[in-house]
């Protein structure tokens, strides 16, 4: 193709990018520590063209670029975080500038528990970015401060804590398939409130309410997979009703997130200790909502094992 195609308004949508095609752009970034790097690979080697600490400002000349390449570089992946200058002033601005350039794109946010991410700066004998003269978890405390903003603004937000370099690699995989992300995936997680709120959570019900099998001493042993709890909590009055109104409410929240391009989401369902009721109840929203079109449903248990 000559300049002068590239440049006619016949191939262009006004933003310098060809009409006839247009990358697809994800950025990844997200707290040190909590596996940018593995995801980054791991969408290497499934076909993305990554870039690696990008700064901010060069996001929109960067898709321009691999634009015109055309199919050959039809999905581009952007590693920005803290060694790239200016982060917390020029991120949020550069995104602005993509969304008003037209340019479509998604924002991937890695995170971890603070613990973890001491534990993972330790194993590795390396300091954190901002730690400067102080401890990691100095370092770790800023860094949040400054991403904050970004975190909050991020398309899928993905808790790393429990995951190994293979378990991030797949779930990176699953994310974003050969013809880009899923129309909806949904993560139905169980957990425990005495260990704390998941943090990649858009949505948290509260199933303390039913209750709990763990003063039955015949169910204490079990788990809301076996079929005595299951039948126990699904038995207790308001669960069913519960069950059917809750899913019933989040149907309008899907279409929405379909509507805003959004493809990810984590419903969080919590009783005291993750064991019995949020386990039951959780399985049951995700046959439940498996049930609706385009979206697809994985169940997982936080804190199931855990004394």
């Amino acid at each position: 193709m000559s300049d002068a195609e590239l440049s006619s308004p016949a191939s262009e949508n006004g933003t310098g990018v060809p009409a006839e095609h247009t990358a697809e752009l994800l950025i990844i970034t997200g707290m040190s520590g909590a596996g940018r790097s593995t995801a980054a690979d791991a969408l290497e080697d499934h076909g993305w063209y990554v870039v690696d600490n990008i700064p901010p400002k060069m996001l929109n000349m960067l898709t321009e670029i691999v634009s015109h390449a055309g199919p050959a570089i039809p999905k581009l992946a952007a590693v920005v975080d803290l060694r790239s200058k200016g982060l917390s002033a020029n991120i949020l601005e550069s995104l602005g500038n993509l969304s008003a350039s037209g340019v479509k794109y998604q924002v991937l946010f890695l995170d971890a528990g603070d613990d973890v991410l001491v534990r993972r700066f330790e194993q590795g004998r390396r300091p954190h970015p901002l730690q400067g003269g102080g401890r990691i978890l100095d370092g770790i405390t800023a860094e949040r401060e400054l991403l904050k903003d970004l975190r909050a603004k991020a398309d899928i937000v993905l808790d790393t804590s429990r995951l190994n370099v293979h378990g991030l690699a797949n779930e990176v995989v699953e994310l974003f398939t050969e013809s880009g992300p899923v129309v909806l995936r949904l993560n139905v997680m169980s957990f425990g409130f005495k260990y704390g709120l998941p943090v990649d959570a858009n949505y948290v019900a509260d199933v303390r309410f039913l209750p709990n099998p763990h003063w039955i001493p015949e169910l204490r042993p079990h788990t809301g997979q076996d079929a005595d709890v299951r039948d126990y909590v699904l038995a207790a009055p308001g669960a069913e009703e519960f069950l059917e109104l809750y899913v019933k409410a989040l149907e309008p929240v899907l279409s929405g997130y379909r509507r805003e391009n959004k493809h990810y989401a984590t419903i969080a369902v919590g009783c005291t200790g993750g064991k019995h009721r949020s386990v039951a109840m959780a399985e049951q929203i995700s046959r439940r909502l498996a049930q609706l079109p385009k979206v697809t449903v994985t169940t997982s248990h936080r804190d199931l094992g855990r004394e």
